[in-house]
């Protein structure tokens, strides 16, 4: 029998930055959750302990700090690039970097009728993701994934669920009119690291919740698929759509010991067990996803 090591990666996780900018008339703020990833020539550090070609994860995450304060931060997915381009370009033994960034959202606090110049409160939004990846094996290539997760929405009719198969275990009833609700969890490939980042995310959220609104669902795959088809059919710099559906149960509440009817008005939300609906969307014409994910 032969042993020998097999891919490995190392890095620094969550490093949580803030970063203020201090204008004259207001600050802005930007929260991010960075995780820096390497690999490449480092078979040994894990045969023999030597650490001649380990770049210590505390240097990375000191490189984020000073990054943020050198560069700005701007983009998250320009951050990322920045990043990892910077990681592989510096260290010979690196072939490899992966940069993941998670922003969190502020917003003003408005103080009468005026936003506060320096003060703010945490949204109840989304959390916007971006993932950056150089690899310089053969030349340097780079991929871009972007995306949401988190992003909780609800309908309160327009969904169905019935025709299933049943067995002896089967209780759920079906139903042609219930709540469908979701925390949407979703990651977009782009076709090149060209886009504009920004737009682009409001485009793809913005045509995620659209067709969440206005798809009449026989199911959660139905919808799914119908959110990535129309991200795809709208972003052209977008070659691929990974969607995560949690559907977050609504039961109908029996009333009747009470006296009462329950036309569908109110309902037990259950936060666990829940099923989880995953599935990708894809241009037939996208290119190779390479290293992206």
């Amino acid at each position: 029998m032969t042993i020998q090591l097999g891919a490995n990666q190392y890095g620094k996780a969550e490093t949580r930055l803030v970063h203020v900018t201090r204008g004259a008339e207001a600050h802005e703020i930007v929260d991010l959750n960075v995780t820096t990833t390497l690999s490449g020539d480092l078979a040994d550090t894990h045969l023999t302990g030597d650490n001649a070609k380990v770049l210590p994860t505390d240097t990375q995450k000191n490189t984020v700090f000073a990054f943020a304060k050198e560069h700005g931060v701007g983009e998250i997915e320009d951050f990322a690039l920045r990043l990892a381009r910077h990681f592989v370009s510096t260290q010979d033994p690196i072939h490899r970097a992966r940069v993941s960034v998670e922003q969190y959202g502020w917003e003003r606090i408005d103080v009468g009728d005026a936003p506060a110049p320096h003060s703010f409160q945490r949204t109840g939004r989304e959390t916007r993701t971006a993932m950056a990846t150089v690899d310089d094996t053969d030349g340097e290539r780079a991929w871009v994934v972007s995306g949401l997760k988190d992003l909780v929405v609800l309908n309160t009719t327009g969904s169905e669920f019935w025709g299933y198969p049943k067995d002896r275990y089967t209780t759920l009833a079906e139903t042609h009119d219930r709540i469908l609700a979701t925390a949407v969890n979703a990651q977009w490939r782009h076709c090149d690291t060209g886009s504009d980042w920004g737009k682009s995310y409001d485009a793809v959220r913005a045509h995620l919740t659209e067709a969440f609104a206005t798809t009449h669902s026989l199911s959660l795959q139905q919808t799914l698929y119908a959110m990535g088809e129309r991200v795809l059919e709208h972003c052209p710099e977008i070659a691929e759509v990974r969607l995560s559906l949690p559907n977050k149960h609504h039961f109908v509440v029996d009333l009747a010991p009470f006296g009462l009817d329950n036309d569908n008005e109110v309902f037990f939300a259950a936060d666990r067990p829940y099923g989880l609906i995953e599935g990708t969307v894809v241009q037939d014409t996208a290119p190779e996803p390479g290293l992206a994910w």
